[in-house]
């Protein structure tokens, strides 16, 4: 039965700790004898070799994506080219494990290794341009990229890792930690000019494959020592960085320098690591070693076929959706934007007056007189300056004498009925018979006349009416 703080068996007490520890242990010599299983399935399988290498080489990115009820290829951004970011300590053997993938796909068994491969990884400079590396060559289905020695700084790391997998990677980018000190920076930079420029095409990242040093691992497990577990440690921090995971799924892990260890030892490494990782040891740890038998190409091609399923498995989806909406909500705060603006100036604002030429008004006293005068045909204001006046009305013949301004053109003023011409001896007008009550005044200005005229000078305008109606 079980009490309060572990097991009661025929009276006595077991602690919990000490099943915890029975359980670690049965489940650690499970996934021990699983891994040793697992390099005899290899042996036996090796016969299957060409099979699956010819299946690498037709993938194509997003052939191997898995169907989903109401989802298709076309509603993700699939890229021309899948890539793999190959990751891992400095000296961990990232070039090398290139160098051997190359070589599983290439005719030509004689061909010189395309990844610089350092042979003293405490004296080597290591790798500081991200290397682009087609497989095989003359495709274009998917990449492996080189990149620069992980840092047991644990902020350049994360930092870097960030920089690959958001914004994407160049060919021959040279990448600079800000831990690195000013002479080894000028060093570079000086690598940089003999090397050439960067590729303009950006590359994103769609799965990443973790290198790590079996041989440097197993020295860490022995070691009692905190000091001796950097390694490991820092293996455990960079594996827990969200920028490599995607969605649930971590990278796939790769053992190199496997070939200085005996099977148990290679065994022990790969448990521990899924112990460390919290990954499946059998399935998602490849022990690579530096060999070229059919058992290491075959476990090439099954590390790639992992890594190649779960890049199409989380291809990001289509951005088209997102942009029409986001172009759609800016638009429509435009929009909002001005209509309230209108609002507050219509509120605060007061309207603006139309502003209408000032009409003159007649300085010149007339006699009240029945006689009825026409107003204009059109309604439209006239705006009389007495200085600059073209038009002015002429009065008919009589003693008053009136000497009005030289008129360019002269100015119809129709009556309803008849017209009279009076001409004088500057200008020609047509004047209009009154048909209502009015008082014309002449405007001010010089040659006209005065705004108080002597009786004599009263115009009778039904005196004169006559003249109009003989002339028709």
């Amino acid at each position: 039965m079980d009490g309060e703080f572990g097991s009661v068996y025929e009276g006595s007490r077991i602690p919990s700790s000490f099943l915890e520890l029975q359980a670690n242990q049965k489940k650690a010599s499970t996934a021990y004898r699983e891994v040793l299983q697992s390099y005899g399935q290899l042996k036996d399988r090796s016969k299957s070799l060409e099979e699956g290498k010819s299946k690498i080489l037709s993938y194509t990115p997003g052939g191997w994506m898995e169907n989903v009820i109401g989802m298709k290829l076309s509603d993700f951004d699939v890229p021309n080219t899948t890539v793999l970011l190959v990751i891992g300590p400095k000296g961990s053997g990232k070039s090398s494990l290139i160098n051997r993938i190359s070589k599983v796909f290439e005719d030509d068994k004689f061909a010189s290794e395309r990844a610089q491969v350092s042979y003293n990884s405490s004296a080597a400079d290591g790798t500081y341009f991200l290397q682009e590396y087609m497989i095989p060559r003359s495709s274009t289905s998917f990449c492996l990229y080189d990149t620069r020695g992980l840092s047991y700084d644990s902020y350049d790391s994360a930092n870097m890792l960030k920089n690959w997998i958001t914004k994407g990677v160049h060919h021959r980018e040279l990448i600079i930690r800000p831990s690195d000190n000013s002479h080894l920076r000028n060093q570079m930079k000086c690598k940089a000019r003999g090397n050439g420029c960067q590729s303009k095409e950006t590359r994103m990242v769609t799965f990443v494959i973790f290198v790590v040093d079996g041989f440097a691992v197993l020295k860490s497990m022995d070691n009692l020592v905190d000091e001796g577990k950097k390694y490991t440690q820092m293996i455990a921090k960079t594996f827990d960085c969200p920028y490599i995971s995607f969605n649930d799924d971590k990278p796939v892990v790769v053992v190199t320098h496997g070939d200085l260890l005996s099977l148990n030892d290679r065994a022990r490494v790969r448990v521990h690591l899924g112990e460390l990782l919290g990954i499946p040891p059998a399935k998602q740890i490849f022990d690579i070693p530096e060999s070229h038998d059919p058992v290491t190409e075959l476990t090439i091609v099954n590390m790639l076929h992992y890594s190649l399923e779960h890049a199409d498995k989380n291809l990001p989806h289509k951005r088209q959706i997102a942009k029409k909406v986001r172009s759609l909500s800016v638009s429509l705060y435009i929009s909002l934007f001005f209509i309230l603006a209108i609002a507050i100036i219509s509120i605060y604002i007061p309207p603006l007056l139309i502003l209408h030429p000032p009409i003159p008004k007649a300085h010149a006293d007339l006699p009240q007189s029945d006689a009825l005068v026409d107003p204009p045909l059109s309604e439209a204001p006239v705006n009389v300056n007495p200085r600059n006046s073209e038009a002015l009305l002429d009065p008919p013949k009589s003693n008053v004498q009136v000497d009005p301004p030289i008129s360019e053109a002269p100015v119809n003023v129709d009556p309803p009925k008849s017209e009279a011409r009076l001409d004088t001896s500057k200008s020609k007008a047509r004047v209009k018979p009154p048909k209502s009550k009015a008082r014309v005044d002449p405007p001010k200005s010089k040659g006209l006349a005065n705004s108080h005229q002597p009786d004599d000078q009263i115009v009778d305008w039904p005196s004169v009416r006559h003249l109009w109606l003989d002339e028709n």
